[in-house]
């Protein structure tokens, strides 16, 4: 194991109440992608916060990294207003963008050439995501946190943003730590999952094994009425949004036997094995029945 950094027994309150505890023990090694899911007020970016030493906690993170060779993206970031974004990325970055060839191949992959002499508050709030994202990355920092990056934009900029994100990081060993209530931006970017409600961990790992654990080889999903409650009665449905069913198949003939019923019926369906929201829901389900089976 070529741990990076662990979390063992981690405490965080503000005044009487406890925004995080976590009671056992979380191992980030090399080179590996952490989607972090949860309401909000689940605890994310206070975790983040705590990792990086800016709210005081008890029990042990143990690393050989000190903040500065840890980057993060937070979900706010404010810069001067009365400057080009030129002058302010040279002057933080301290290096001038026609002589380093780093950033500028960084402001040509995120195609933010023609923002570099805006004002920052000109800039829309996509560039303004690529901006932060371009200062960040340039800390070719071992560990980087990235607090809702795609956070207050639309579902076209989103897509084209959280897809420049894959690409860069494709065939590189980064460590990344993504807090993300979107679901489907964790499918893209995580190999892990670690899952907070009110503070505690529900689950952490891989994200096939959580998959696994929680719903089963694979999951059909149909549309919640009163006709496909019938059809599927004699089969197990998970805990889903109440729009949806969610059957969770056990094996393969399972799922070819419901399949057959699906297609006979002329349901529609969608078929899974990765669908982070229901497992998600499931995980949450299966922690606190465990809790209250104690």
């Amino acid at each position: 194991m070529n741990m990076l950094l662990g979390i063992n027994q981690l405490r965080v309150k503000y005044g009487d109440q406890t925004a995080l505890e976590i009671d056992g023990s979380i191992c980030i090694e090399r080179g590996e992608r952490i989607g972090v899911i949860g309401s909000n007020g689940a605890g994310k970016t206070t975790l983040i916060k705590a990792l990086l030493g800016l709210v005081p906690y008890q029990g042990k993170v143990i690393t050989e990294l000190t903040p500065r060779q840890m980057a993060v993206h937070m979900q706010s970031n404010m810069y001067v207003r009365t400057m080009s974004v030129r002058h302010i990325m040279e002057t933080i970055l301290n290096t001038r963008i026609r002589k380093d060839g780093q950033l500028q191949r960084l402001i040509d992959f995120f195609e933010f050439g023609p923002c570099l002499d805006k004002r920052f508050a000109a800039l829309s709030g996509g560039q303004k995501q690529k901006f932060t994202i371009i200062l960040v990355m340039m800390q070719k920092a071992e560990l980087t946190f990235y607090d809702e990056v795609t956070s207050g934009l639309d579902f076209e900029t989103r897509q084209k943003l959280m897809e420049k994100l894959v690409e860069w990081y494709r065939d590189k060993e980064s460590t990344l730590v993504v807090v993300s209530h979107y679901y489907e931006e964790l499918e893209q970017l995580a190999d892990k999952l670690l899952i907070l409600d009110q503070g505690r961990v529900i689950a952490y790992g891989r994200k096939e094994e959580l998959f696994e654990t929680y719903c089963g080889k694979a999951i059909l999903i149909l549309d919640n009425t009163p006709k496909n409650r019938e059809l599927i009665r004699d089969f197990k449905a998970l805990k889903s949004p109440d729009h949806l069913i969610a059957l969770s198949c056990a094996d393969a003939d399972e799922e070819e036997r419901i399949i057959s019923i699906l297609i006979r019926n002329n349901v529609n369906f969608k078929r899974s094995d990765s669908d982070i929201e229901i497992m998600s829901i499931n995980a949450k389900e299966a922690f606190y029945a465990g809790r209250e089976n104690q």
